[in-house]
């Protein structure tokens, strides 16, 4: 009579293998569950900041360059070359929001695009716009 070891070992390598499978896709669910929580995070802020530096921009009226130079120290940001910058956050939770004029082809109407960036992708925009005031 032949001995059954070998093929309660090979039984035992095939458990093995399957468990060793499955552990992993569950590690990358987790590992996935984590980056969607941390953008969803991170959108968040972004869209609290954006209205924020919206709400700040509209406020200070005028000339879209005006505004935004005018709304960088509100916002603990800085205006160069025609675009406002705000960085919250360090390391991997930065978020990053820029700010630029851009043409709305109404005369008295100013517009700017808001753009929210977290690892190098965007994750919120927003156009604001305001009535520049005759003087």
């Amino acid at each position: 009579m032949k001995s059954k070891a070998p093929l309660l070992l090979m039984e035992q390598m095939v458990m093995l293998l399957v468990f060793a499978l499955a552990a992993a896709i569950c590690l990358q669910s987790f590992v996935l569950s984590d980056r969607l929580s941390r953008r969803g995070e991170a959108r968040d802020r972004g869209v609290t900041l954006a209205q924020t530096a919206a709400e700040t921009i509209r406020h200070q009226g005028g000339a879209p360059e005006s505004a935004l130079e005018q709304a960088a120290p509100s916002l603990g940001g800085r205006y160069e070359a025609g675009r406002l910058t705000v960085t919250q956050g360090q390391g991997d939770e930065a978020i990053t929001l820029t700010a630029q004029a851009e043409e709305s082809g109404i005369p008295g109407l100013s517009k700017a695009a808001l753009l929210v960036e977290w690892e190098g992708e965007t994750v919120f925009e927003l156009t604001v716009a305001w009535q520049e005031v005759a003087a």
